[in-house]
């Protein structure tokens, strides 16, 4: 999978210092990837939850921050869309449409 956008985990990380091991392994996994199928992800990731709208939320550091991702699986593409602690995740209303 393409993950789009390593950037935007770095600049996490860069502010949260416990988390970056966890998503650097994350982001790994994740470009080596070739998921069909969600089943593919649960296969990779065993606490992603499917949340609608081709968002899979992913529990980093033993679910201490969580990470949205809008997956396209035809395309090979995986967009981060949101990264927080799960406090953050909590707090969003409609998480099928970040």
């Amino acid at each position: 999978m393409r993950v789009i956008a390593k950037k935007t985990i770095v600049e996490y990380y860069t502010m949260h210092a416990d988390a970056k091991t966890a998503l650097e392994e994350w982001f790994e996994k994740a470009e080596l990837a070739d998921w069909q199928n969600f089943s593919d992800i649960k296969d990779n990731f065993r606490s992603a939850d499917w949340v609608g709208n081709n968002r899979v939320v992913f529990n980093i550091k033993g679910n201490d921050y969580r990470l949205v991702v809008l997956v396209l699986f035809k395309i090979k593409m995986a967009y981060v869309r949101f990264i927080g602690t799960h406090t953050e995740y909590d707090k969003i209303q409609d998480i099928s449409n970040i």
